[in-house]
């Protein structure tokens, strides 16, 4: 029997996050003027969003794969699943993200920095001035004005470490599913050491030595995550924080790192009721809207 729980444990994907799509059953898309998309192909994840007059209709969340055209139409297509809404009603598309320029049925491509904080002044509202977005290979610090847009932004794209990429190989390290790494960073008699590097290589190593002298999974995962925090912290430092602040992609569900990083800055998040990892593909799809208002959409 201890055999095969450990066949099945190795089969599992402890760094796959949940894929998901929704639609506003207050909307209906046969009413709306305008319907735009936006698709960010990011380097872990992929999101399609449709918008209905400037507000959001639908949208999906899935894995983004080997080939970025197809993340890009897969995205597409789970968001319009069961909306009987034809592809062909689409008034404008831009592509975002990563992968933005092999977005195929994209009208024009904007930078993830443009989107992310257009993004987050909608999904969070106008008072944001400080945006943190951590993606799948990168860290992005943005300064907005109350349109959402962008004044200054910094960014740490050298390697995966403060990234989720980096918190997706900590995960299938100590086979711990990734959707639970932040609350049991938290299951500890008290806070450790954090790990000494946030390189991915070296903290696995790290991370290794740690167990083999001895340390629980969760004393593990809180140095991580406390590593984590602090790399971050050091980024959004130097553009300096301004209320309110926002943050946008995969890591804002990772209550280890984020509560960590609160802590530290001495402040309160804005919440929101939307999936923070669409923000950047809100972003595209509204500025999609705003082309179609000024005349400039498709001839």
């Amino acid at each position: 029997m201890a055999e095969e729980v450990k066949e099945n444990d190795e089969k599992q994907e402890f760094w796959r996050w949940t894929e998901s799509n929704w639609k506003n059953p207050d909307l209906k898309w046969e009413d709306a003027k305008i319907i735009t998309a936006g698709i960010d192909v990011g380097s872990v994840s992929s999101q399609a969003v449709i918008c209905a007059d400037g507000e959001i209709f639908a949208y999906s969340n899935m894995r983004t794969g080997s080939d970025s055209p197809e993340s890009a139409k897969n995205a597409l297509n789970y968001a319009l699943e069961g909306t009987n809404m034809p592809e062909s009603r689409i008034d404008y598309c831009i592509g975002t993200g990563y992968g933005r320029v092999n977005v195929p049925m994209a009208d024009r491509s904007i930078t993830e920095i443009a989107c992310h904080a257009r993004g987050a002044n909608f999904i969070y509202g106008n008072e944001v001035r400080t945006v943190l977005d951590v993606g799948g290979q990168d860290c992005k610090a943005i300064r907005c004005d109350e349109k959402g847009k962008v004044i200054n932004f910094l960014m740490n794209d050298k390697c995966a470490a403060g990234t989720g990429r980096g918190m997706e190989v900590f995960a299938d390290l100590l086979s711990v599913p990734i959707v639970d790494v932040g609350e049991r960073s938290f299951k500890i008699k008290e806070e450790p050491t954090p790990v000494s590097s946030t390189c991915v290589v070296y903290a696995k190593t790290e991370a290794t030595g740690l167990l083999r002298k001895g340390w629980e999974v969760n004393e593990v995962l809180a140095a991580y995550c406390a590593a984590m925090a602090e790399r971050i912290y050091s980024l959004i430092e130097r553009i300096g924080i301004e209320k309110e602040f926002a943050i946008t992609g995969g890591m804002a569900k990772n209550v280890g790192v984020i509560d960590r990083l609160m802590k530290i800055i001495k402040m309160d998040p804005m919440k929101t009721k939307w999936d923070t990892q669409i923000a950047g593909a809100v972003g595209a799809g509204l500025f999609g809207y705003t082309l179609v208002q000024k005349g400039k959409g498709r001839k």
